[in-house]
């Protein structure tokens, strides 16, 4: 799978650091987070879904870390870079072992199969 990005040729050189630098120490401590948890949550605050994949974990008896990058009206932009970075639309997003599996509800399908387990080597 190769998702589609803007070709760094087709930027204007005088655009090209400030698109490669943009956020870029949110996306770090995103990076940096899964490499250092198992199961790592990046939401936002208000967001019911990322609630929802909180709960889903903590039934499940999963272990987790959680990352808030503020809410609906609040750091929006930071949040824009992190669906930028990943490719993924929404939050929540869920990385277990350093890999995007998805959202809340691809989190409770992982859940209810066992196959969190498996990636966890449990």
């Amino acid at each position: 799978m190769s998702r589609q990005t803007l070709e760094e040729a087709r930027l204007h050189p005088a655009i090209r650091d400030t698109v490669a630098n943009l956020h870029v120490d949110i996306v770090h401590n995103v990076q940096s987070a899964t490499a250092s948890n198992p199961v790592l949550v990046v939401g936002m605050a208000g967001n019911p879904f990322c609630r929802k994949a909180r709960k889903s974990l903590a039934a499940a008896e999963i272990a987790f870390h959680y990352l808030e990058f503020g809410s609906y009206l609040g750091r929006w932009r930071e949040r824009n870079a992190l669906k930028m970075w990943a490719g993924w639309p929404t939050f929540p997003m869920v990385f277990v072992k350093g890999s995007l599996v998805g959202g809340a509800s691809e989190l409770d399908a992982l859940i209810a199969s066992g196959e969190i387990k498996r990636l966890l080597g449990e």
